[in-house]
């Protein structure tokens, strides 16, 4: 078995979002491929701002993707005696100090160095001040080096260097005892035998830093590989004003799984110029040489046509199962959940997500159609009477009310009457479903059964106009 080992480490403070899904996608797909470690870490030092209800959204969201993980759940805020255990070994070892600077001093000492024109980062002040007084507040410091570069390959953006002059000596533990965020993400990658560190481009800065930190620790360093970010089309950041960002939004507006896996794992990596991918070909195919450097161009458009397809190809019968909690969600209830693969069946060409699906396919489950104003004006006419009772008594008859019987009943009708096809679909059509657009009626009225049918054209009558 391969010692590849990675992680997914979000904070629990909102929402999982597309650009985490995606992160959390490479990592699960690189495990798979080299038959390593999947991990899921919750990162909730941040005892504010981090809840329960975000951790549960969190894994609801990678459980709808399929991101399975072998280990953890593991939460940092369960960890903090290991953190400071660590704190105590740097203090020891000199490669940390305590800093007695209080806040208003540290920003007198920011705008002198910002005024005189240099970088405003600690003076270290305190790296040889010694202990001071019993009960003065203090924070803990890494002492960072003084000198020379911190240089690493990274496997997708290639070789980076920072002068360690450049590097603040940054604060790993808090003046109420919690670690830092830079600190415990390099502590649990040690403890953990992370082997490769892939994550979001935005935390590149924080590599040199944690560096050092792997280093002070005596520990091996792992791989890293920052994923570019996901823009909108305007090339800023994604963010809500592009579209939704939370997965779990999707999910609620009728995508499939599968396409917002396939169509994250596209956006940034390629494989020659194939597009549809199942997760097994992902996991067989995908390699981090093929991530590109660029960030990727987030496209509603392309997401719709990749869910567009899953639908039509999709079983009818697990598409029955979401397309019943789409349509539960618009407070309708399935009385007959048998009928809705063919439902499904009916739908699934022409529609690009279930929301879609479920609003098209409303009439099949409500109790009456909601008629559209227009249509009724239209097909719902008093020179209509006539056709509309003599299609009740000739359905009333209908053996067995099936596809084909129910267009030979309505053929025969349309020969009597020298109408055209047109002349008798509509109102048929408006009289069952409320409006103009439809599947064929031949298919419909089966699906809603004689009954069914006949009570929705009687209740019609009473509406001519």
């Amino acid at each position: 078995m391969s010692t590849v080992r990675v992680r997914f480490a979000p904070s629990p403070t909102g929402y999982l979002h597309i650009g985490g899904a995606r992160t959390a996608l490479f990592n699960y797909l690189f495990a798979r491929r080299q038959q390593g470690t999947f991990i899921l870490r919750i990162e909730d030092t941040d005892t504010v701002r981090s809840t329960q209800q975000s951790v549960d959204e969190i894994l609801k969201a990678m459980k709808w993707l399929g991101l399975s993980w072998d280990e953890g759940p593991y939460y940092q805020s369960e960890r903090f005696s290991l953190y400071k255990d660590k704190v105590q070994q740097l203090l020891r070892e000199g490669k940390a100090y305590r800093c007695y600077c209080t806040p208003e001093e540290l920003e007198q000492k920011r705008e002198r160095a910002m005024a005189e024109g240099r970088k405003p980062k600690y003076d270290g002040t305190c790296r040889e001040c010694g202990k001071a007084s019993e009960g003065t507040p203090f924070v803990v410091r890494f002492r960072s080096p003084d000198s020379g570069a911190t240089t690493f390959s990274d496997l997708i953006k290639g070789p980076i260097s920072v002068q360690n002059d450049e590097l603040d000596d940054i604060i790993i533990q808090r003046s109420d005892g919690t670690p830092t965020y830079n600190f415990v993400v390099v502590v649990d990658d040690v403890e953990m035998g992370i082997t490769h560190v892939i994550r979001g481009d935005d935390h590149v800065n924080n590599t040199p830093r944690q560096i050092l930190m792997y280093q002070a620790l005596g520990a091996p360093l792992p791989a890293f590989a920052h994923v570019p970010m996901i823009l909108g089309a305007d090339k800023t950041r994604l963010s809500k004003r592009h579209g939704a960002t939370s997965v779990m939004s999707y999910e609620e507006m009728g995508f499939l799984p599968e396409a917002l896996v396939n169509y994250l794992v596209r956006l940034g990596w390629s494989h020659g110029d194939q597009e549809i991918f199942s997760m097994g070909e992902l996991i067989e195919k995908f390699s981090l040489e093929n991530v590109g450097r660029s960030a990727g161009v987030f496209n509603p458009e392309k997401l719709l046509w990749l869910n567009s397809h899953y639908i039509k190809s999709g079983d009818p019968a697990r598409l029955a199962t979401l397309l019943q909690k789409q349509l539960e969600r618009m407070g309708l209830g399935v009385a007959d959940p048998e009928k809705l693969p063919a439902v499904v069946r009916l739908f699934q060409e022409r529609d690009k997500t279930l929301e879609e699906m479920a609003k098209n396919a409303a009439f099949l489950v409500r109790k009456a159609p909601e008629f559209d104003g227009t249509a009724v004006e239209k097909f719902l006419t008093e020179a209509n009477r006539g056709l509309l009772e003599t299609l009740i008594g000739a359905l009333e008859k209908c053996e067995p009310f099936t596809h084909e019987a129910v267009e030979k009943c309505v053929e025969k009708i349309m020969a009597e009457t020298g109408l055209k096809m047109g002349k008798v679909a509509q109102p048929i059509r408006v009289a069952i479903t409320g409006g103009t657009v439809s599947p064929s009626v031949f298919e419909i009225l089966p699906l809603l059964g004689r009954e069914e049918t006949l009570e929705r054209l009687r209740n019609a009558l009473a509406l001519l106009k």
